[in-house]
């Protein structure tokens, strides 16, 4: 954690971020992972708390098979909360930054916590959208057409 200039003598203020994640869903997984999303139960337990099920509904799954979205982390490495979360049903392909870090007012200290209601990320968040098709969408399909078969 990194120190910031305040008047409490030893506050301290988490590195936030907003990464661009790339995830396959683990063979075997996929229902498990849908039952998780529909009741609510994702990332039960975590301080990270409803981020899972927002980052679950705007995720895009992509011609790659691999699922992409946009991740606020407030953790000074990047998701450390949230990996042993997401690594019950994926396999994380890749974790890298989504904005620049030299524009981020949380990171350059002009306003702490900024990534919790930052704009930062949103052209890509709508570059996203335009891209594959919807990951839910897709997961309840590969689902349905598991237990038909």
């Amino acid at each position: 954690m990194s120190q910031t200039s305040g008047s409490f003598a030893g506050e301290f203020r988490a590195i936030t971020m907003r990464y661009l994640v790339k995830a396959l869903v683990k063979p075997g997984k996929e229902q498990a992972l849908l039952k998780a999303i529909d009741d609510g139960s994702l990332g039960a337990g975590s301080v990270a708390g409803g981020e899972y099920l927002r980052n679950m509904r705007q995720a895009r799954l992509s011609e790659d098979s691999a699922a992409r979205w946009v991740e606020v982390c407030y953790c000074a490495e990047p998701l450390n909360e949230e990996l042993p979360y997401w690594e019950k049903f994926f396999d994380i392909v890749q974790i890298k930054d989504a904005h620049a870090r030299g524009n981020c007012r949380d990171d350059n200290g002009t306003e702490p916590w900024a990534c919790g209601n930052c704009d930062c990320t949103e052209k890509l968040e709508a570059r996203l959208e335009q891209q594959g098709v919807s990951f839910i969408q897709a997961l309840q399909e590969q689902v349905s057409n598991n237990s038909n078969s």
